[in-house]
């Protein structure tokens, strides 16, 4: 059952789940907002954000606000749910400079080496193939950026392992609740 609802390895987590999950973040963001979370990230005016799995779109408005006009956020997600949620929140807010962008979690349709910044929170435990999800994140980064990884429903010794074995990423800092990975040089 915990795999169903949580869709670990799962890649995509059914469209109930999905919903299931949306309702749960409507209640909890209304006890405490999400904001800080990004807060913590130092955004600048002006970067290119990827929100890799934006799941409900639940950041998506103060990453649009933080990069400002001249920013980009793309919000990127395998569900098709995710998607209309981005949409919506775009049109509800008039972000301009978000795009939402479905993938197949193989690739996403963002230029080589243009994010400043990466972030995938809570969902990396539902990725089956991280190699190929992680080289793709690394395409998609600047050799200056870097990606904030959440453990997700694992224990951080398994998502640190996974990451290493990617050959990608170098941990750059760790905080209680993710790590922040800046790209290796070289990548084999």
């Amino acid at each position: 059952m915990k795999k169903v609802m949580c869709g670990n390895e799962l890649d995509r987590m059914p469209g109930l789940a999905f919903r299931i999950m949306a309702l749960i973040f409507r209640i909890s963001d209304l006890v405490k907002s999400p904001r800080g979370r990004l807060d913590s990230f130092r955004i600048g005016k002006g970067q290119t954000l990827v929100d890799y799995g934006c799941g409900t779109g639940r950041y998506i408005r103060q990453a649009s606000e933080s990069v400002g006009e001249k920013g980009r956020v793309y919000a990127v997600d395998i569900h098709p749910l995710a998607i209309k949620a981005a949409a919506g929140i775009s049109a509800k807010f008039n972000l301009k400079n978000v795009s939402p962008l479905l993938t197949d979690g193989k690739s996403v349709d963002i230029p080589t080496a243009s994010a400043d910044l990466v972030y995938a929170l809570d969902m990396f435990h539902m990725v089956s193939d991280t190699g190929s999800f992680l080289k793709e994140l690394y395409r998609i980064t600047k050799p200056d950026g870097i990606l904030i990884l959440e453990d997700g429903h694992q224990p951080r010794a398994l998502a640190k392992e996974k990451v290493s074995r990617s050959g990608c990423w170098e941990v750059a800092e760790e905080t209680r609740s993710h790590m922040k990975y800046k790209p290796k040089k070289q990548v084999p």
